[in-house]
């Protein structure tokens, strides 16, 4: 196992490869950063971990040796042959050169809902691997990702923020989210031109809603955030075709005043909202 001495000194900021414009590519140099984020996830000797974008191993390192499995999936043809003649000789260690938007979890452990995630992932990307991760079941068991501060701020901010809207229902609607620190520029190589935040997301074991549940809050979430200016009301008109009066009775039967805009709407109203409507559907569709 490396020392902890090995580890302060890994990598070198002057040894560093290029990074790739195309790939996202920012270095996490500062190794106390590197401990804390690895920290955070809590890992342990029965846990398999797969970490997202470990490029040149900075996280990779203080997790090696600290779990039972660990699976690296890196697209970057160098940094993977990298990573595979590093951990050679260490059979917990696994090796995935694709892209992580291409890798199901079912490929990577016979246990999805126990498999822990982390990574220093590509900005640019963020989004679609988040929901890659939280829009299918089972979901992984803990989610540790550094991403663009302004994100991190998107999904944790309350309803009624400027920030708020539907990267925050869609996650928080599925797990728990909180923000385990944030992260200066310097600590990277190249310095990006971002802030960054490390958040920690934890899906709800049992889910707490049905698939359908899910899709349908999905659904709703698009419509109302595709026209965020619009009062509530007036989207689920156009939307579902909703007429005034069916509009009036979802009000009065959840309690809610529809003549809100979408970003003064919690997750949970979200939820309710979009329960009423499969529900109003499920009644039409018997008629």
């Amino acid at each position: 196992m490396t020392s902890r001495r090995e580890l302060r000194q890994l990598p070198y900021p002057d040894e560093l490869p290029r990074a790739k414009r195309s790939l996202g590519q920012n270095f996490l140099v500062d190794a106390n950063i590197q401990r804390r984020i690895v920290d955070s996830l809590e890992p342990g000797p029965d846990d398999e971990v797969m970490e997202i974008g470990p490029g040149v191993g900075a996280l990779t390192r203080h997790l090696a040796g600290r779990v039972r499995r660990l699976v690296l999936v890196e697209l970057d043809n160098g940094l993977a042959a990298r990573l595979q003649a590093e951990f050679a000789g260490d059979p917990s260690v696994e090796v995935i050169h694709r892209d992580v938007l291409e890798v199901e979890l079912e490929d990577v452990t016979d246990d999805p809902a126990s498999l822990k995630v982390i990574g220093n992932i590509p900005y640019n990307i963020t989004t679609p691997i988040l929901f890659s991760l939280l829009e299918r079941r089972p979901r992984p068991r803990e989610i540790v990702l550094m991403v663009q501060r302004e994100v991190a701020d998107r999904i944790l901010e309350p309803e009624g923020s400027k920030t708020y809207g539907a990267l925050a229902v869609g996650v928080r609607s599925v797990a728990d989210a909180k923000r385990v620190l944030n992260v200066s520029r310097e600590a990277f190589r190249p310095i990006p031109d971002v802030m960054s935040s490390v958040i920690r997301i934890t899906p709800h074991q049992p889910p707490r809603l049905e698939p359908h549940e899910e899709i349908a809050l999905r659904n709703l979430t698009r419509a109302a955030f595709g026209q965020r200016r619009k009062q509530f009301q007036r989207i689920l008109r156009d939307a579902y075709h909703l007429s005034p009066e069916q509009v009036g009775e979802l009000e009065a039967k959840l309690g809610i005043d529809l003549r809100d805009r979408p970003e003064t709407f919690s997750p949970e109203a979200f939820i309710r909202i979009a329960n009423s409507l499969a529900s109003h559907r499920d009644t039409e569709a018997q008629r």
